[in-house]
């Protein structure tokens, strides 16, 4: 199967044989509409649907905690019929003030014309939108003093040559803090000389093309760029066809191509690079890279920096323009160079000091050696033992810093630990500050000038132990060191007749060979195939201070090992001397993952080694099993960041083909093989290697199982060492998960309502509760502004925070100074928010008071989706609150523009008033029966695509007794009297699970609202806009629908109800009842209809099974005008 760029590459040729000497000429508009809804229509899972509208959707994410009425401009170049920007969130495309387009083809220049009129997908522009019927030029026609939040290039920048001219062109037109997003079909996109801000890649995307003639002319006209001109077009059609039926994947009447895509971002910055070549010296095509992938990027700029002011120098400006950088030690990660991405180049950090005694401060009881982050492998063996010594390090010679830092397992890993377990010190370019650290043991001749120790110094050391990558830039570690040994060693190979026999023989080599060797012995497997047949070699190794002949059980009697030194083990590795003849002298490359196992003679795992092989693309792929135990399982698993300790063997997946193959469809292949083999063995492992991971989308399950228990710990210490993610092509970490409470409580009301007073009798209640555990506390949220008002002003903070006279005779200025900082930082309440939040991550339930926002549920809740959010607005007389010490001008009760979760009255004189009220209406929400309904909630992975966790909500009803505690919980913990409800509102599908078992619990009549056309006359009915989360995911809507007329995320449908059904409930209240709530949108709806019935929104109460605050619902029911609506949800689910 190959890709479209590979495909295109065949096409050209195809044309040098079939017409050498025929003119070519440009596609013209109608063949170039043709080959693009080819391309846009396919039936295999979509780029659109899987990568280009999340990863559009997470640049935008910050516009959700920014002031509602901030809007962005967009503009996007060549966008075809339909703008990419209407496939994004409601709550995302509202935010688009500005949409201006670029589109060179007439007729899909109509239809975007058309489809803005008709649909209205970007719903709040403030003008019509521009959309220029001509191409984004470079000479002229465009006026580069436009200027833009977003410019959007989305397909491939067809036909933009030079295309890193174009984006200079567009990087002139961007505001402050604006940016270029570049979407190529590609492996990599080259920009030569610009440097990114973000990137992101989708390598699986398929593309799948039915097997017609006409189609497949189309599509190979579209991929190959122009048409041929004369009477030869018609033979060049039919080779063409044939070209992409031979290079195509056949699945029934379709031909299925690769299509990888790759995302760039670019910000003001991207042509900051001669910033930096100023300060450091560009490595001008010469750094050594190993890895095969890493060489595919090789136009990557790499900076080659020769002391450790010039590595400074590159953190400082990575900073200071919000851009990454990735490190080249030994070349061996395929990370280590990124397209767009500055490399730094650490081979002038070259040397070796082995320090054979003390290191003159008393506190070794090894020697030590001091590595720096450019040497290999190799020189690190060669300079110890030239003194009679080594240190425990891995079997390839040129492995460079990424081995010792992120594990290291070797020939000497039973006996010594692995490379990272010798790591004692460290010294590191911080880059969060640049400033130099240094950690642990490291000699003072060896600590740099200036170089600090870090207040966080031991857990530093304890996360470059096992994960080093990924906090800063390492300079050179302190590793102990041992007595040289020398090594005895013996290969041997077996070939297998079937699969029976190799499950007997893994069994006999784990209980017999590796089983049972001392912890100075190890005995390494490979399984492979050659000229087609099963083979299983072993070569096994003993170390030993002398060189006289070893006498270890390893050994047959009849066995005659060879006996070697550190440097000459290096050559006894069978991988390089007898697998396949030897994979040395730069002949084959290479991609890995690394799985570990225990007890591999079990069929669940042995049959998937042999399937393994079985599978395999090229036939120099294989399964190398490294001898683990011993001395790596002493360490404890939280004792250093390589948190995976329990395991016997190391399974080295390895796909392997020929250098010349590099870049095509069998080393793809190739790769792709290697994750479907630790995909499949991950169900039956004992974690995963991490030195191997980088930002492939298809490393983030693997890197979940990377770290064991210590996953959340590093990801909280990568947020202070590396808070921008300079470091962002290292080993993917878990994201920092913080721990919010179960129950947030925004306690509001007017100065001297008695706020404080109550927040305090409802910690202590249920501090005093009696099934114990629950711990609360209360905060204000305004002591943040207090603080920064006092420093300010010079006002006594004790007295602000403490002396109630005080801090309301300083009321008026707070309130000044805190409108005027939010005018200089919009988003301050959410930060403020966030910071009282996170404060309290280990507190079950949170009262927060000094509130001042408007609305604050659907303003905070989701910027905390696994929390509970309620308001409890407390209220008292005007006398009551003077008499409290309130001013009279503020002791006035406003009026509420949106309905809060509760009121309280807060009159009377003691606390036995709010003692009942949190009684009553704050302790249920800690009750086990709500547990016990969220337990029957099924988690769904991946559905219906791969970034959404789906909840099956509707599922609970098909739980024993699921109904009848849904039901029962809904009857309880609704806040309003039920005489006085005249109906349960329902709308399909959802609602009518849930809603017919309450309206028969509590007795009154349901009412059911139904698609439009779904109900007998007279009806009344709004429209409906089907846009949620889930709805607009699922399959098996394909991009062709999305972008040309089938059912599509926004589409307006009609929602509709019998217009006399509520006559009989008179002037009653109404509940709506629905099974979850997420953008809102079908609420919004259900609200409208009742408007027009006549009801007002005042009379309404929603209640739902499931929240999902992440999106945003109730924000978006404000904004339409139903904010004083009171909604109760029964269950906060986070996430999608």
């Amino acid at each position: 199967m190959t890709t479209l760029s590979r495909l295109k590459q065949a096409l050209v040729e195809r044309v040098k044989t079939t017409a050498p000497t025929r003119p070519t000429q440009p596609l013209s508009e109608s063949q170039y509409a043709a080959g693009f809804n080819v391309l846009t229509q396919s039936p295999a899972p979509s780029s659109y649907q899987h990568f280009i509208v999340p990863e559009l959707s997470y640049l935008l994410a910050p516009l959700h905690t920014c002031s509602s009425d901030t809007i962005i401009s967009v503009l996007e170049i060549g966008p075809g019929p339909r703008s990419i920007f209407g496939l994004l969130p409601a709550s995302l495309r509202e935010r688009i003030g500005r949409y201006t387009a670029y589109e060179p083809n007439t007729k899909f220049a109509a239809r975007l014309e058309q489809w803005f009129e008709q649909e209205t997908p970007l719903p709040d522009l403030h003008s019509e939108p521009d959309i220029r019927e001509c191409a984004f030029n470079l000479d002229g026609g465009v006026d580069e003093e436009e200027k833009f939040d977003i410019v959007l290039f989305c397909h491939s920048m067809y036909g933009m040559t030079p295309k890193q001219d174009f984006l200079r062109k567009t990087l002139k037109m961007l505001v402050d803090d604006g940016i270029v997003v570049v979407f190529h079909r590609a492996n990599v996109l080259h920009m030569e000389g610009l440097v990114c801000h973000h990137t992101a890649n989708y390598p699986t995307g398929l593309l799948r093309v039915p097997n017609d003639d006409v189609i497949l002319g189309d599509f190979a006209r579209f991929v190959a760029g122009f048409a041929i001109r004369g009477g030869d077009e018609k033979a060049t059609q039919a080779a063409w066809r044939n070209t992409c039926r031979a290079l195509g994947r056949r699945e029934g009447r379709h031909f299925v191509f690769s299509v990888p895509e790759v995302m760039f971002v670019f910000n003001q910055h991207a042509t900051s690079l001669p910033r930096l070549s100023a300060l450091v010296a560009l490595g001008e095509g010469n750094t050594t890279v190993k890895n095969g992938e890493a060489r595919l990027h090789r136009s990557a700029p790499v900076v080659r920096p020769k002391d450790i002011p010039q590595i400074q120098h590159c953190v400082r400006w990575a900073k200071m323009h919000g851009v990454g950088l990735t490190v080249i030690g030994g070349g061996h990660s395929g990370h280590c160079m990124v397209p767009n991405v500055v490399a730094v180049d650490m081979s002038a950090f070259n040397n070796v000091h082995v320090l054979p005694t003390e290191d003159g401060e008393g506190t070794s009881t090894h020697p030590l050696v001091i590595v720096e982050s450019g040497c290999k492998t190799v020189d690190v063996i060669q300079k110890t033992m030239d003194v009679g010594l080594t240190v425990p390090l891995g079997s390839r010679p040129s492995v460079g810093a990424g081995l010792w830092l992120q594990g290291g397992i070797g020939h000497l890993s039973r006996l010594q630990g692995l490379a990272c377990d010798s790591i004692v010190g460290a010294v590191l370019v911080s880059v969060a500050d640049s400033r130099v650290l240094y950690v642990g043991q490291v000699p003072h001749p060896y600590r740099p000038a200036g170089a600090v120790r870090p207040e966080n110094a031991e857990e530093l050391l304890w996360a470059i132990k096992g994960a080093g990558t990924n906090f800063g830039i390492v300079v050179s570690v302190t590793m102990k060191a041992f007595p040289a040994p020398t090594y005895w060693t013996k290969d041997r190979v077996m070939p297998l007749k079937d699969d029976e026999e190799a499950w007997r023989q893994f069994e006999n080599f784990d209980h017999v060979v590796a089983g049972r060797s001392a912890r100075n012995c190890s005995a390494d497997a490979y399984l492979y195939a050659d000229a087609g047949q099963l083979h299983l070699g072993i070569t096994t190794y003993e170390s030993c201070t002398s060189a006289t002949h070893p006498d270890s059980t390893i050994w047959a009697p009849d066995e005659s090992p060879i006996s070697v030194d550190g440097i000459g083990l290096f050559g006894t590795e069978m991988y390089m001397s007898t697998l396949h003849g030897g994979h040395s002298n730069h002949k084959t490359s290479s991609f890995k993952r690394c799985i570990f196992l225990k007890d591999i003679y079990k069929p669940s795992i042995a049959k998937r080694l042999t399937s393994a092989i079985s599978t395999c693309p090229s036939p120099l792929c294989y399964l190398h099993l490294l001898h683990g135990g011993g001395a790596i399982a002493d360490v404890r698993t939280d004792a250093t960041a390589f948190g995976n300790r329990d395991w016997d063997f190391a399974c080295v997946i390895t796909g392997v083909w020929g250098r010349d193959q590099d870049g095509t469809d069998v080393a793809q292949a190739t790769v792709q093989w290697v994750y479907d083999v630790a995909t499949n063995l991950l169900p039956v492992s004992n974690g995963v290697y991490g030195a191997d991971l980088g930002p492939d989308p298809r490393d983030a399950v693997l890197a979940t199982q990377a770290f064991g228990q210590n996953g959340d710990r590093l990801a909280r210490l990568k947020q202070v060492m590396d808070p921008d993610n300079v470091l962002a092509y290292a080993c993917p970490l878990p994201k920092v998960c913080v721990p919010t409470p179960k129950l947030i409580v925004l306690v509001t009301g007017e100065s001297c309502a008695g706020k404080d007073f109550c927040a305090n009798i409802w910690v202590s209640q249920f501090l005093d509760l009696k099934q114990g555990g629950v711990h609360a506390c209360a905060a204000s949220i305004s002591d943040v502004t207090k603080r920064e008002y006092a420093t300010a002003t010079g006002a006594d903070i004790d007295r602000l925070l403490n002396d109630r006279a005080y801090k309301e005779e300083h009321r008026p200025s707070l309130t000044t100074f805190y409108n005027e900082q939010v005018q200089k930082r919009p988003r301050l309440p959410e930060e403020h928010f966030l910071a009282v939040v996170h404060n309290a991550a280990n507190v079950d339930v949170l009262f927060i008071t000094g509130m001042r926002d408007a609305a604050p549920v659907s303003s905070f809740s989701p910027l905390v989706p696994e929390s509970r959010v309620l308001e409890v607005h407390i209220v008292a007389d005007p006398q009551t609150c003077h008499l409290r010490g309130g001013a009279a001008s503020e002791t006035a009760e406003k009026t509420l523009e949106h309905k809060p979760s509760f009121l309280f009255t807060n009159d009377t004189i003691g606390d036995e008033a709010a003692r009942r009220f949190a009684e009553t209406h704050l302790f249920p929400f800690l009750h086990h029966d709500l547990k016990r309904l969220q337990d029957m909630v099924r988690t769904v992975p991946c559905f219906p695509q791969l970034d959404i966790t789906f909840r099956h909500i509707l599922g609970i009803a098909s739980q024993p007794s699921g109904l009848r505690l849904c039901t029962s919980l809904l009857q309880s913990h609704f806040s309003k009297p039920w005489k006085n409800i005249g109906a349960v509102i329902a709308c399909e599908a959802g609602g009518l699970v849930f809603a017919p078992a309450l309206a028969l619990h509590v007795g009154v009549p349901l009412v059911v609202l139904r698609e439009a056309g779904k109900l007998p006359p007279p009806t009344i009915s709004v429209p409906r806009t089907t846009s949620s989360y889930i709805s607009a995911a699922r399959p098996p809507i394909t991009v062709s629908q999305q972008r040309g007329g089938g059912r599509s995320k926004g589409k307006a449908t009609g929602l509709e109800m019998e217009s006399h059904v509520l006559l009989p409930m008179g002037d009653k209240e109404l509940l709506v009842l629905d099974d979850v709530l997420s953008t809102g949108e079908t609420l919004v709806a259900i609200l409208r209809l009742l408007g027009q019935a006549g009801v007002e929104a005042g009379r309404v109460s929603v209640m739902v099974v499931a929240e999902f605050p992440a999106h945003a619902g109730r924000e978006m029911l404000r904004k339409s005008g139903f904010g004083a609506v009171g909604v109760q949800s029964l269950m906060v689910l986070g996430g999608k």
